[in-house]
């Protein structure tokens, strides 16, 4: 299948560069690499892509650091490529504004679908209406606040009501819960992931078909939640 979209590697590993240069070139993507944050940040000056891969352990400037960089100029959504056990590191590079993480080692075609998600993403959020969110099994009317899920109504209390949107906004990303507390109470709230899993339980009883084996709301271990709106 032929795909299309522009797509920035950062990456200090001439080997892996070069296989994901050649595998994303081959699905029809324009790809260009950098070996540093600086070099990606030169390129950016005159190139714009969709979509930029980076990894988080790189000499002077670190995955982290590109991140910080980029959201202070740009909306280009980022996937991280991070060792497996840097969990706080890749929890940093989502709150510094990453969309999604890889872990290293890693297949291609989950790396594909990722892309493929964010990319999709992207598509709709440009062309999407601003008075309604539909995805998947979920639509919302943000002028009437009416919430339906696989064509039923679903009657939500306000906070419930604030976490479905935001959720929906951001649909297969990954979320930390500091975003996610941060969205929905304020800044004074992200030291209390109490009130987090409360609400995301509170969700997923009118939401899941079984909430105890959620296929919506799903939880990524000690990051956050990534929301799934179903096909």
């Amino acid at each position: 299948m032929i795909e299309h979209g522009r797509i920035l590697v950062v990456d200090d590993e001439p080997q892996l560069t070069r296989v994901l240069r050649r595998s994303l070139a081959t699905r029809g993507y324009e790809v260009q690499v950098a070996a540093s944050g600086e070099e990606a940040l030169d390129l950016l000056r005159h190139w714009s892509p969709d979509l930029v891969i980076t990894d988080l352990s790189m000499p002077q400037m670190s995955g982290l650091e590109l991140c910080r960089r980029l959201r202070a100029v740009s909306r280009v959504p980022i996937i991280v490529l991070s060792v497996k056990g840097e969990e706080w590191t890749k929890v940093e590079a989502l709150d510094a504004g990453a969309d999604d993480y890889v872990t290293k080692p890693f297949g291609m075609a989950e790396l594909f679908a990722r892309v493929r998600a964010i990319l999709r993403r992207g598509a709709t959020a440009a062309g999407g209406d601003t008075t309604r969110l539909e995805a998947g099994d979920f639509c919302v009317d943000l002028d009437t606040r009416r919430v339906t899920v696989r064509g039923h109504e679903v009657h939500l209390t306000p906070k419930e009501y604030d976490l479905l949107v935001y959720l929906l906004r951001h649909p297969e990303k990954v979320l930390t819960h500091r975003l996610v507390l941060g969205a929905i109470w304020g800044g004074d709230s992200v030291e209390q992931p109490e009130y987090l899993r409360v609400l995301i339980a509170q969700l997923r009883k009118k939401l899941e078909p079984d909430p105890a084996q959620p296929r919506y709301i799903l939880t990524e271990p000690w990051i956050g939640y990534r929301f799934h709106p179903g096909p």
